[in-house]
């Protein structure tokens, strides 16, 4: 999975943007705020979801520009584009080859991993940004689990609109939009859990490295049932309609990550150590996807290179280029990447400007 063209228009700060990317490792370098991160925000676009700053479609089009913003992309002969229209700020299209399609249709196309700053307190946060990051590690290996999610988002929100509307609420048009969450959970279960035991059995073979090597499981309440759910839904709606909202059900559910040498548990390491653990977790799930959807996916580092000793920063430069992926990194100085120069094609970002 390699872009041969990226194209940006009116996004972010970027007003005009053409790319022809020509090397493994694309590195974006310049000043903080030249637009770095926007470019990997706008290759994050390019699968379902919000993309890797989980922002506000209103958020990305350009100050000064018409309203919208669009992204287009090429992968070998498959051509890729999203954005919004002027007219409609709010919702996101999606084109493949010229035509219409779904958002959750790119995900049979592409996929796109990645690693941000904002990540580095993905263990000491609440569970939905663990849970997000774990979806977004199965839809990269399963691209139906963009649909599965979809449709229960879709009946989650009818049911909680139900229980909280004023007008008691039809028990056979719950039982409905149960039975569908149901389905839909079900898919969902079995893909988190197919991923998890994939990538613990992928970590506990990686090669020796600087890294520290996570160890993975699901929480209990992630492993119920359909059947089970349904009954919990059924039997707490009284309590659920107080709440205003469902207390139960794969929207609840979080992943358990523990340092595999000490036992520790990854919210009580150290700040390095954590960045670590995610380190490990992405290389080890560049392979998997390698090995089953016979392409590596792109990777997106932001800022990684910063953080890291010299003799880290080759280490993971030579894990990133064992994995055959095109990577994408951004670093406020060219030099941080300077061991893999022959590698890389290097792009400065200036104020919405990229000068190769």
């Amino acid at each position: 999975m390699t872009l041969t063209r990226l194209s940006l228009t009116d996004f972010r700060n970027h007003a005009e943007a053409h790319f022809r990317p020509g090397a493994p490792f694309i590195v974006l370098h310049g000043e903080n705020g030249a637009g770095k991160t926007n470019i990997l925000e706008a290759v994050s676009l390019l699968v379902p979801g919000r993309g890797l700053r989980r922002a506000p479609l209103a958020d990305m089009p350009r100050h000064g520009g018409d309203g919208g913003f669009g992204i287009a992309a090429e992968i070998e002969d498959i051509h890729l584009g999203t954005g919004t229209d002027a007219a409609a700020p709010q919702r996101r299209k999606v084109r493949i080859n010229g035509a219409g399609a779904a958002i959750t249709s790119l995900s049979e196309w592409l996929a796109v991993v990645w690693l941000t700053p904002a990540m580095d307190r993905l263990f000491t946060d609440g569970a939905g940004g663990r849970r997000h990051f774990l979806d977004r590690l199965v839809l990269a290996l399963e691209p139906s689990h963009a649909r599965h999610a979809s449709r229960y988002d879709r009946a989650l929100r009818q049911r909680n609109r139900l229980l909280t509307d004023s007008r008691p609420a039809d028990s056979e048009w719950l039982d409905g939009l149960e039975k569908a969450m149901a389905e839909s959970a079900a898919m969902i279960n079995a893909g988190r859990t197919r991923l998890v035991e994939q990538l613990s059995h992928r970590l506990q073979a990686a090669p020796p490295s600087p890294f520290a090597v996570p160890a993975i499981a699901r929480d209990h309440a992630a492993s119920e049932d359909s059947g089970h759910l349904r009954d919990q839904w059924r039997q707490t709606r009284s309590r659920e309609r107080a709440a205003g909202r469902t207390l139960h059900g794969p929207h609840r559910a979080d992943i358990i990550v523990t340092h595999a040498a000490t036992g520790q548990a990854a919210a009580l390491c150290s700040t390095g150590e954590q960045k670590a653990l995610l380190l490990s977790i992405i290389l080890a799930h560049a392979a998997l996807v390698a090995d089953i959807r016979r392409e590596a996916p792109i990777i997106l580092l932001d800022e990684v290179a910063a953080h890291l000793d010299p003799a880290r920063r080759a280490a993971l430069f030579e894990r990133l280029a064992a994995t055959g992926s095109q990577v994408w990194m951004t670093g406020t100085e060219a030099g941080l990447f300077q061991t893999i120069d022959t590698q890389a094609q290097f792009v400065e970002v200036q104020q919405g400007r990229l000068i190769i």
